[in-house]
């Protein structure tokens, strides 16, 4: 039993060791003793990653929400599974007991089904972070239909292409959203969207703004007359292990989204074991992830990570600034919040807005903070740790992606000693490896190279659904026989793993290979810089030379602009050295971010590279609006 729940460091090079050694029988020791199953699997594991290949749990039966719901109503049916918190402080939050959420979904399901959907049918959900959301997930889990969410901030040209790639047959929304001060009609967006989808026979509207929306005969039907008339009994459909659970897109460097396929056994063994030790959940903690379920951090920690542990994990609908910057702080004081995890954007963002919100709120329930989405800064780090951790929660800062389902190199809160801008080490059962250009694995620390995973995990994608050759070319032909995550590492002296940034945000200057993060790191510490991208541009002698995009804390900074620019290459050139000095800085109001935080470096490579006429579709950035903004003051 202890293998499911790592306490200390020594325990985890145990265990770890264990798992890189007997992978399989190290996976079916923790599949056998924490979940339910219909039928055990006949073989542990298959794969080739030359076709690629992968088969966790072969012939197993089991359905995902028997795991999530159903396991846990005998001893947990009372206990709150889920907290809806909403938009607005002053409307009252929502609990969800095991035994509600049962009935709930069991309805949601039944609903479903008397719309002729069926297993392995695609159904897109396009929701606002109400209760709506993790119920239909869940429900479609209930009869076998593959989930696809789309974050409810992409435009209707995205909507419809990823209904349109999966061929989706019925789309879940809802009237509208709040987001903050504003309603967004989401109900039109999908409108527009379903212009350009024929095989759409049936959209449901959940009322969450009770808009005036317009219902097209035939097509639209609002979803509470049906839950009110169904049952709250269905009997789980069997699915295979490997039968598709969700797909969910994430964006390509280039041409269309990828969509990545995972599948039910794997999935659902690794998100809860990742879960479970990552954070150390125990019995009675409050859980928030901030992350919203339009992505892979909502499926695998909001949903089926925390419930498969019958945890108690937060909803949250609105945004970290409204009704002020005191929002997150007033809800960990609220639900006295154990584990938070939260992207390093947020962070900044909040850490820009000073501490006297922070100090009106006791946030001493705080066990464990996490941070996801990209390499979090030194300054961000330590700002975290000291104003909302008060030093003693350790922060753990993990590393993985859409196609990897689960958490692959991260610290184990309590047990890995922490390391600002480090990832630390491999989750149990990853076997990371950095490469070099030539192909060959570096070994030994304190070097660079790129990041590659050598032997399967439970819950890696299976395909890009409808292109499985894409997935070959993109994930397993750089390097043979390996997963290549199109990141860069770095390992340090003692084997922790620091993520340098992507592959494609490695610029070469003058012969000498760059990584964007440790300058945008070194820029961040001007105590004058709120955030700062980097990107390469031509440059006739130095083959690239570098372009830094930096906002101010102080909008319309009054300081010397030229000064300015000194002194962050005098920081660049003590931190780096001279040769990742900066050939151009543009200071910025706002750097344009995809919705859940990214920072679109392509577009602001293209700006530095005067291609600014090609910038490709920025109506799913959160802030398209400072795309023009930062043409017009290009350098």
């Amino acid at each position: 039993m202890s293998n499911y729940h790592i306490k200390h460091l020594e325990e985890y090079y145990q265990v770890y060791r264990k798992s890189v050694r007997e992978p399989e029988h190290f996976w079916e020791e923790i599949a056998e003793e924490h979940f339910l199953w219909r039928k055990k699997w006949d073989n542990v594991l298959s794969w080739d990653f030359t076709k690629p290949e992968v088969k966790w749990f072969e012939g197993a039966k089991l359905n995902i929400t028997e795991n999530c719901i159903d396991r846990h109503l005998a001893t947990r049916g009372d206990k709150t599974a889920i907290i809806f918190e909403p938009n607005n402080p002053k409307e009252a939050a929502v609990h969800i007991s095991y035994k509600a959420l049962y009935h709930r979904v069991n309805k949601f399901a039944n609903v479903l089904k008397s719309q002729g959907v069926k297993k392995g049918d695609r159904v897109c959900i396009y929701l606002p972070m109400i209760p709506e959301l993790a119920v239909s997930v869940l429900a479609c889990a209930r009869i076998g239909a593959i989930h696809s969410v789309v974050f409810a901030g992409f435009s209707a040209s995205a909507l419809a292409t990823r209904i349109n790639d999966s061929d989706c047959k019925l789309v879940i929304t809802s009237d509208g959203s709040y987001r903050g001060a504003k309603t967004i009609d989401l109900k039109g967006i999908v409108d527009d969207a379903l212009n350009e989808c024929e095989n759409v026979s049936t959209v449901l509207v959940a009322k969450r703004i009770n808009s005036n929306v317009k219902m097209k005969a035939g097509r639209d039907q609002w979803l509470q007359p049906l839950l009110d008339e169904a049952s709250n009994q269905l009997k789980a459909e069997v699915m295979d292990a490997e039968d598709p659970l969700f797909i969910l897109y994430t964006s390509g460097s280039t041409g269309t989204p990828k969509g990545m396929v995972h599948t039910t056994a794997g999935y659902m063994v690794y998100a809860a074991y990742t879960f479970k030790n990552v954070f150390q959940y125990r019995e009675k903690d409050v859980y928030w992830c901030t992350a919203d379920i339009g992505w892979i951090t909502g499926h695998s920690y909001i949903i089926y990570g925390p419930l498969c542990n019958g945890a108690t994990t937060i909803m949250f609908e609105g945004v970290p600034s409204y009704p002020d910057f005191g929002r997150f702080w007033e809800i960990i004081e609220k639900h006295k919040v154990n584990q938070f995890y939260t992207a390093p954007t947020a962070i900044r963002a909040l850490a820009k807005e000073g501490v006297e919100h922070l100090e009106k709120h006791d946030l001493s329930s705080i066990k464990v903070l996490g941070t996801v989405g990209e390499p979090i800064n030194e300054e961000a780090w330590h700002w975290y740790d000291d104003n909302v951790g008060k030093r003693k929660s350790p922060i753990v800062d993990t590393w993985w992606q859409t196609e990897t389902g689960g958490i692959m190199i991260t610290p184990i809160a309590y047990a890995t000693p922490t390391k600002p801008t480090y990832a630390t080490l491999p989750f149990i059962g990853i076997q990371p490896a950095l490469m070099d250009e030539h192909g060959k694995e570096i070994k030994g620390n304190q070097v660079d190279g790129r990041l590659c995973i050598k032997y399967p995990w439970p819950s890696m994608a299976r395909t890009i659904w409808g292109n499985h050759q894409r997935y070959k070319d993109t994930y397993f032909s750089a390097y043979k026989n390996k997963y290549f995550t199109g990141d860069g590492a770095l390992r340090d002296e003692v084997g922790y793993y620091r993520i340098t940034g992507r592959v494609d945000d490695v610029i070469i200057v003058s012969g000498h290979n760059l990584g964007t993060a440790p300058i945008e790191d070194a820029i961040n510490e001007h105590p004058a810089v709120a955030e700062s991208a980097i990107v390469g541009f031509p440059h006739d002698i130095k083959g690239n030379a570098l372009y830094g995009y930096v906002t101010l804390k102080e909008t319309g900074e009054s300081r010397d602009q030229n000064n300015l620019r000194k002194e962050i290459n005098q920081l660049i050139t003590d931190q780096i050295g001279p040769i990742a000095k900066l050939d151009k800085i543009q200071f910025t109001n706002g750097l344009p971010k995809t919705r859940s935080g990214k920072i679109m470096r392509r577009i602001l490579r293209k700006i530095a590279s005067n291609e600014s006429n090609n910038l490709g579709d920025i109506s799913t950035l959160l802030n398209p609006e400072c795309v023009q903004e930062i043409i017009d003051n290009v350098l």
